[in-house]
């Protein structure tokens, strides 16, 4: 197989959306423990934005992106369980999945369902896997508890508020708007707070009988460090995943011991399904809940890839609700 040219993203620099070039790019045949995709669409999150800006550090130039969808057109020689003409996607990647065609490591692609469109896949891969792991690895909801999870009308939020509908579980989401709110609602969550006009612990304590909850999940960051840890009830998990609002820095850890002998964990996707065979479990778990609609992917934004930067302003402005996916047919 020659190599092919295709569209693709492309930074030169770290800084604002401005840097967001589109290129044609040079790919080669696949190696022989890859494969090689031509993409429909590729998902949108916010830790592309910290590779933008050079929070995650990346050699320069590098692409963005790392999940995606769409038809396997060449795999390598030491490659089994996809082949030419399947339908597939993946969901953690190295950068580069802003692309119309690109090589990804065959560990990290698992075959699409009927039932399950590129689009969807794109939207629900990354968001979808890191609530598996958040709810059935990294603290494995049984059912009938009560959980706090931050920014519930995201993309990840509005996947975890019907994944917790599903398991049983009450899921009290933060929002920052009566429209959020709602959105949450629809998708299964049990209450919610609105952070702009209510006190987050004051309102928990109220909606929970005074209980607090056994586990916070946070992939919001600085602005919800403290209100988490006064969510929590005594020897509970604060599950810090992410930071929209900026890395939690300068932390004494004593203030766990005063908020009640907390644990903390600092957790993210990639160790979560770092071989072949607990990527296809994970994955099976989401596609089975999905196939079941019990989960509906809300893609509540889709660009073309020459339109990447509005993308990403409009992410980071928290104007987005749902899934964003770049459209790459």
């Amino acid at each position: 197989m020659a190599s092919t040219i295709a569209k693709a993203i492309q930074l030169e620099t770290h800084g604002g959306p401005e840097v967001l070039k589109l290129v044609d790019l040079e790919v080669p045949p696949p190696g022989p423990k890859e494969v090689t995709i031509r993409q429909h669409a590729a998902g949108l999150n916010f830790i592309d934005i910290y590779f933008r800006t050079g929070l995650y550090p990346h050699p320069l130039p590098h692409g963005l992106g790392s999940e995606g969808a769409g038809v396997v057109e060449a795999v390598g020689s030491e490659v089994t369980h996809v082949k030419k003409g399947d339908r597939v996607a993946y969901g953690q990647s190295p950068l580069g999945a802003y692309a119309q065609v690109r090589n990804v490591p065959a560990v990290n692609v698992v075959k699409l369902p009927k039932g399950i469109s590129f689009d969807e896949a794109a939207a629900m891969m990354l968001k979808g896997l890191t609530v598996q792991y958040l709810f059935r690895q990294t603290y494995r909801l049984q059912g009938n508890e009560t959980i706090l999870f931050h920014a519930a009308a995201g993309g990840v939020g509005l996947i975890a508020c019907q994944w917790a509908r599903a398991l049983g579980v009450k899921l009290i989401g933060t929002v920052s708007s009566p429209e959020k709110a709602a959105l949450a609602k629809e998708h299964g969550a049990w209450a919610t707070i609105d952070y702009s006009r209510e006190n987050v612990a004051e309102k928990l304590l109220e909606l929970t009988g005074g209980k607090k909850v056994p586990v916070v999940y946070d992939g919001v960051g600085k602005d919800t460090w403290e209100a988490s840890l006064d969510c929590i009830e005594p020897r509970g998990l604060m599950v810090s995943f992410g930071n929209a609002s900026g890395p939690v820095t300068g932390v004494n850890v004593g203030i766990l011991n005063q908020k009640g002998c907390l644990y903390l964990t600092r957790p993210s996707l990639g160790l979560h399904i770092n071989t072949l065979d607990k990527l296809q479990a994970a994955s099976s778990e989401l596609f089975d809940l999905v196939v079941k609609k019990k989960i509906k992917l809300n893609i509540g934004q889709r660009y073309p890839l020459a339109q990447v930067g509005d993308a990403h302003t409009a992410l980071a402005a928290r104007k987005t609700t749902g899934a964003t996916i770049l459209t790459l047919d």
